[in-house]
């Protein structure tokens, strides 16, 4: 009980008790972008953000399951339309990138393309879509080596 009430208090007021919240919640976007993509999070997407969170921060297990409380708040959000849509988070990531130039560091596609693993081989429009996403932010990525 005292462990679920502790990650309903850090969730509530994580901006002010979480150190490097804003690369945390960076990061919590990157992640949604590829979970939300096809509009549901699945057995397999589940498994691998676990995987990530978990290889991301490998000393902070607390972290960790925060980093996966907030892509799933996210999803939620973007499939509810409920204050977010997926158009707006790829915004909010962009502006993020040219205001925080260290964000550029949090892109890692090699855990990105992890994620794509995920979805079905029939599924070409899907697959396409997320490669679009990559795309982007690999993109994203280099011209901040540009700049």
């Amino acid at each position: 009980m005292f462990k679920g009430l502790k990650r309903s208090v850090m969730k509530m007021f994580r901006e002010f008790l979480v150190y490097h919240h804003s690369s945390l919640e960076f990061r919590a976007k990157l992640l949604t972008l590829m979970v939300s993509s096809d509009g549901e999070m699945d057995e397999c997407e589940k498994h691998k953000l676990k995987e990530i969170a978990h290889h991301i921060y490998a000393d902070d297990n607390e972290r960790a399951e925060l980093l996966i409380d907030m892509v799933k708040e996210f999803h939620t959000k973007i499939i509810t339309n409920n204050g977010l849509d997926f158009e707006h988070l790829i915004w909010q990531i962009t502006k993020e990138v040219k205001e925080v130039k260290r964000f550029c560091q949090k892109i890692d596609i090699s855990l990105l393309m992890q994620l794509h693993e995920c979805i079905d081989e029939e599924d070409e429009e899907e697959r396409l879509f997320q490669m679009r996403i990559i795309e982007f932010l690999q993109n994203l990525k280099e011209g901040c080596k540009e700049a």
